[in-house]
């Protein structure tokens, strides 16, 4: 499995240090089993998956082979999508709900 973190996503494990060992060991669970743990989001953020931490507190990220197999590859546009493996988990954004879908 080949696992890769934004830099938004760095920058936010920065901010909220405090939680640090809960979002490593959701991190973790979702290399395991990305598919059975996230829930997969609609619309203009079709293509990923949404994990809680805590109760408003998400992992936003994208498995490479369902967003492939789905066709949302078209739809997220990732630039560096035909240099990924397909087993390959990228990890967005991290945050409280409205931050982590990028509504503030």
């Amino acid at each position: 499995m080949n696992i890769l973190f934004s830099d938004e996503f760095q920058k936010s494990l920065g901010k909220y240090g405090s939680l640090k060992k809960s979002i490593k060991s959701k991190v973790d669970m979702i290399v395991e089993h990305p598919v059975t743990l996230g829930e997969p989001l609609k619309g203009n953020l079709r293509g990923y998956y949404s994990c809680p931490v805590r109760k408003n507190f998400l992992i936003i990220f994208l498995y490479c082979k369902v967003c492939r197999k789905k066709g949302d590859s078209q739809v997220v546009l990732c630039d560096d999508c035909r240099d990924c493996e397909e087993e390959t988990i990228k990890f967005i954004a991290l945050g409280p709900h409205d931050k982590a879908y990028g509504k503030n």
